[in-house]
């Protein structure tokens, strides 16, 4: 499963194509003039992805809505900050994680379920192959540190580079590539404890 995981990392396209990154380069500079039009066409763009990523670090929706708006506040107010060293969707997507945190701060309960909203499983054989396959993800993400998960998440899932995720996270890239080691070396162990506790059917079938 870890091997299915890792050539998802390398199809996976990232958030933002550099097409639309200069598109939205361009928005940014006109919001950063105050037009309100431009800030209507990027929040369109970015409402529902937003969302997304912040439901993958909490299970409440009221409070990725809340996340999401104050991200895309600061866009507002921020936009003439950007300076292009990174895509346009890193940079606000750097945003949406700190503001995650932030709120995980004022109530530490909020951040604590992995939630799986929108993933896509690896490929089974079978639809209850495919839903053991992502009850067994599902577990082992839930007993990472937050910090782990995401570096799996927006590697594997979302298709960003170290550098692109150090961006985010705000961080080196050597804690980066630290934090990914850890997270898979966790879930090796963690998902080959499944496997070992699994019934003999179960483990043939993934056998195969």
């Amino acid at each position: 499963m870890l091997r299915s995981m890792k050539s998802r990392s390398t199809s996976s396209a990232p958030l933002q194509a550099a097409g639309s990154d200069v598109q939205e380069l361009q928005l940014l500079r006109r919001i950063a003039r105050q037009d309100r039009d431009a800030f209507k066409e990027l929040y369109c763009i970015y409402h529902r992805r937003l969302l997304r990523f912040v439901l993958r670090m909490t299970s409440r929706h009221d409070l990725a809505e809340e996340v999401v708006n104050d991200t895309l506040w600061v866009v507002w107010k921020k936009a003439g900050d950007f300076r292009a060293a990174s895509q346009v969707s890193t940079w606000i997507l750097g945003i949406a994680y700190r503001q995650t945190l932030s709120s995980s701060r004022r109530m530490p309960t909020a951040v604590s379920e992995v939630n799986l909203e929108g993933y896509d499983a690896p490929v089974a054989d079978d639809l209850q192959a495919r839903a053991e396959t992502r009850e067994w993800i599902d577990h082992g993400l839930a007993q990472l540190p937050l910090e782990q998960r995401m570096v799996l998440e927006l590697t594997y899932y979302l298709g960003h580079s170290c550098e692109e995720i150090a961006l985010i996270m705000d961080c080196p890239v050597n804690t980066v590539k630290t934090r990914m080691f850890h997270a898979r070396r966790k879930m090796k162990i963690g998902l080959s404890q499944l496997a070992n506790a699994a019934p003999p059917s179960v483990r043939a079938g993934d056998e195969e």
